[in-house]
């Protein structure tokens, strides 16, 4: 199928999706005794679902008392479509989860390893003062940040393991 008929296919099926949903809210805003649970009422005839764009069909204007029903409801609808939104994306989103908290930890451990690499160097350039000349208090802070971060670095490769 071409893309472009299976555009053109989409666009209508969504535009007549979208009629028919109107005029199911229309209808339901109509208030009880227009919609019944057995479907319409006999005497009234059939209900159309769909509405070419040049019919005219009858417009209904609720009641001040379905209007105010219709809000209501409609405040209880998009509730329990946001929260089944909610959980449809949480469904989808779950297996990243996992994978991009492994590559988090995974990148935090190659951060840290760089800043204990870093502090290595630095320790290895003031290495001859390690027991007692300038650089001494140098020396013992560089030690002191190369064994934390190189901590924090193989910690985090191995929490990525685990899990």
């Amino acid at each position: 199928m071409n893309p472009n008929e299976f555009g053109k296919k989409l666009g209508i099926g969504v535009r007549i999706a979208g009629r028919i949903a109107q005029q199911r809210v229309q209808q339901s805003a109509a208030g009880p005794a227009a919609v019944s649970n057995s479907g319409p009422h006999p005497a009234s005839g059939p209900q159309p679902i769909y509405t070419a764009p040049g019919a005219s069909a009858a417009p209904r204007i609720p009641t001040p008392a379905a209007a105010q029903a219709q809000v209501r409801n409609l405040g209880k609808k998009t509730h329990s479509y946001t929260r089944a939104a909610g959980r449809g994306i949480g469904g989808f989103l779950r297996p990243f989860g996992r994978v991009g908290g492994l590559l988090w930890l995974e990148v935090t451990g190659f951060f840290f390893g760089l800043f204990a690499i870093f502090f290595a160097q630095n320790i290895w350039r003031a290495r001859l003062d390690y027991a007692a000349g300038p650089q001494h208090n140098r020396f013992l802070i560089g030690c002191v940040l190369t064994v934390i971060f190189g901590y924090l670095s193989i910690s985090a490769f191995w929490r990525a393991r685990r899990r």
